[in-house]
């Protein structure tokens, strides 16, 4: 069966700094007509990083959608046409003061494909040098490190909730056999 859906029509909602919202008018495979709402979203990316001595670095920021500190792995937007390699490289060294000797992908992440067009790149950082973090004038956060093996059982027992540092740890824990 076929299952891509047709764009007819689409119409800006919200035109913002970093989200943009529209309402697209779609034919669906059987031909029938529907909605759908899609936000625009220029993508991020995400680093798991482990230290020498196999400790992630966590960042614990307040996220106002939850009206909660959230626990993750670093992370930031990409800027519209930016690498994401470089602004996952970026963004380690703002948010922890980190560079890493070995620094590879984890591949992508759709956090909420049924109406945001967001991908997250993921990454692994290692063999890591510290200096000086950078952090935006927005941006206030604590830095932690913790035993990757006591993240992953965060991630198993529901301590640790954001999507991104869920999907890296169990994609690194697999990959690297730790």
């Amino acid at each position: 069966m076929e299952l891509t859906e047709k764009t007819l029509h689409s119409e800006t909602i919200f035109d913002g700094r970093i989200l943009h919202v529209r309402k697209d008018t779609v034919e669906l495979p059987n031909g029938a007509q529907s909605f759908r709402e899609v936000v625009d979203h220029p993508g991020g990316v995400c680093v798991l990083a482990l230290d020498g001595e196999n400790r992630a670095l966590l960042v614990s920021q307040f996220r106002y959608p939850y009206k909660e500190v959230v626990r993750e792995v670093p992370a930031g937007k990409l800027e519209r046409g930016e690498d994401p390699r470089e602004a996952a490289i970026r963004e380690l060294k703002e948010e922890t003061g980190a560079e890493a000797g070995d620094f590879r992908s984890l591949g992508e992440l759709y956090p909420s494909p049924g109406y945001c067009g967001e991908i997250i790149r993921m990454y692994l950082a290692r063999d890591l040098r510290f200096g000086e973090t950078h952090l935006d004038e927005d941006e206030f956060l604590n830095l932690e490190r913790i035993p990757f093996g006591t993240l992953v059982e965060q991630v198993l027992s529901g301590e640790i909730k954001d999507a991104k540092t869920i999907a890296a740890a169990l994609k690194a824990k697999l990959l690297l056999g730790l």
